[in-house]
């Protein structure tokens, strides 16, 4: 399997919005485990909208790559309630994938209720609860987080993980591209 090769390519999607503006930024940046960074893609996609899944798609092709190894996302319910279809982009893409969240809810069906009662509700309801459970993984220095993964084993997540952890709980392709996507957001809006 590629993923324990020295010279892995991982893409980090990660979300910057205003509730108030009507598309987001995503910002994709491909890094090495030295922590070079190989390549910077940006969305947009709808805040609140239903497309994150096509926007994440769109990014991955803007980018021309056949090196990427591993995709990790910032997340699966991003700019404000716009839900990623996880086992859609791992069928189209066939790359392993990781979406990380950081702390623990009791979940967002009541959040997507009160908000969207009449916006296409059972859309998001469904989408949101194919999500699945997280599973707790522990990096190796203390932090915990929480993850979902697909194309590859728990054991290989939490390497993949680690071996992009430079210090705190966010990988470094995802805390890159979070200010990537936050500075371009501030550009263009």
């Amino acid at each position: 399997m590629t993923l324990h090769k020295r010279g892995i390519r991982v893409l980090g999607i990660a979300e910057s919005f205003v509730r108030d503006y009507e598309r987001s930024m995503l910002a994709g940046i491909v890094m090495r485990p030295d922590m070079v960074i190989d390549g910077i893609a940006f969305q947009t996609i709808t805040v609140g909208g239903i497309d994150a899944t096509e926007g994440i798609l769109r990014l991955f092709d803007s980018l021309q790559r056949r090196d990427i190894n591993v995709m990790m996302l910032n997340g699966c319910v991003i700019s404000w309630f716009n839900i990623v279809d996880l086992e859609r982009i791992y069928a189209t893409l066939r790359i392993p994938l990781i979406c990380i969240t950081y702390e623990e809810s009791s979940g967002l069906e009541e959040h997507i209720k009160h908000h969207f009662s009449d916006r296409g509700l059972d859309l998001r309801l469904e989408a949101y609860r194919r999500l699945g459970d997280r599973t707790p993984v522990r990096l190796r220095n203390g932090h915990e987080i929480l993850i979902r993964f697909l194309g590859m084993d728990e054991h290989d997540a939490q390497d993949i993980l680690n071996r992009f952890i430079q210090h705190g709980k966010i990988p470094e392709p995802l805390r890159v591209a979070k200010m990537t996507a936050r500075a371009a957001l501030r550009y263009f809006y």
